[in-house]
This record gives structure tokens, sequence and C-alpha cells, in this order.
């Protein structure tokens, strides 16, 4: 009987505990009734809610979350002050997402921090953190990749693909994403 030849994926098997698949099993199910059930202004409950799955949310009452968000493991995801998740986002947090104060991420914006070393027929998962720093900006549809670091205030335009850091304090577009001009500072009111 001959061997089978190699393929993409063969033996691969989830790195986490069976209690961490189990407790993804059951946030599930919370996220898809509670969650994404409860009213849309209802932004504090839903930051409790995840608090009480993990995240780190020191003041649940000044972040914005959309009920139609999907968050893969709460225990991942720290959430600052007046920062906000839109509508339809994806936050695949296998490896810590981090919205530092007033990061904005508009609506159906995926932040992926996982991928799969393809260089191995097995596949393993690697994962790598992600940070949107102070007050920037995510515009619609933008994806942002696993180890990637956006700077305080950069804005990233709409369908963006950011696979590299971004400096903070730039206007940055494209596929891939990168800096185009300097941001001025935002005027008040």
């Amino acid at each position: 009987m001959s061997e089978e030849a190699p393929y993409l994926g063969q033996n691969c098997i989830t790195p986490y505990p069976r209690a961490v698949v189990i407790r993804r099993a059951l946030w599930s199910l919370v996220q898809a009734t509670l969650f994404r059930w409860s009213p849309r202004p209802c932004h504090g409950f839903r930051a409790r809610l995840l608090r009480l799955w993990g995240a780190d949310i020191p003041d649940p009452d000044q972040v914005v979350i959309f009920p139609t968000a999907k968050i893969t493991f709460p225990q991942f995801l720290t959430l600052a002050p007046r920062s906000m998740v839109g509508r339809g986002v994806t936050l695949y947090n296998l490896d810590r997402i981090t919205l530092r104060r007033g990061a904005t991420l508009s609506q159906n914006c995926h932040l992926c921090a996982g991928s799969h070393d393809f260089n191995r027929w097995s596949m393993p998962l690697t994962t790598a953190p992600i940070v949107i720093g102070e007050n920037a900006w995510l515009a619609a549809d933008v994806f942002v990749g696993p180890g990637v670091t956006v700077g305080e205030l950069c804005v990233v335009g709409a369908r963006a693909v950011v696979v590299r850091d971004l400096p903070p304090r730039k206007i940055c577009v494209g596929h891939p994403c990168r800096p185009v001009k300097d941001r001025t500072e935002p005027a008040a009111g």
C-alpha cells in the first residue's frame, strides 16, 4: 500500500486546550443571543458582557460596541475609554487586540490576529497582537493583519489592507496600505 502524498493541513489540530475550546463555544452562544439581541444603544451592557467574559475594559460606559460586532476571544480584547467598534466589525482575536483611547473601527473592518505557518504541512497556527493607536480611525472595510500597530491619529482609508505597521499622524491608503500624506491636528468642535 502506498503512502498518501503530503497535503496542507495534514495532522493539523487545535493548539487550544479543551477548556478554551468549550469556553469559546459558550461565548459564541452568548454572543449570538444576549450580545447580538441587545438594543443598539446598549453599548455599556455589551461592554460589561465582554468584561464578564474576560475582556480588559476599564470603563464599560465609555466605549461603543455595536451588537453586530463579532469577537472570537473576549479575554484577548482590550478597549480603552472612548474607543469604538462599529457595525459588522470582526475581531478575530486569536491574540490580543488593543484599541487605545479614542480608536475607531468603522463598519465591516476585519482585524485578524492569527494566521498559519504555510511552510509546514501541518500549517500550525501563528498569532501576533494588533494595536490600534490613540484616536486612530480605520474607515469602512479595512483589513488589519497579525502583528500590526497603527499609530496614534492615523487615518486608514476605506478598504485598505494593512499588513505592516503604520506611522502616527499619517493618512494611509491602498493595498498594501501605505502613508500618502500627513494628518493635521483635528480642529475643535
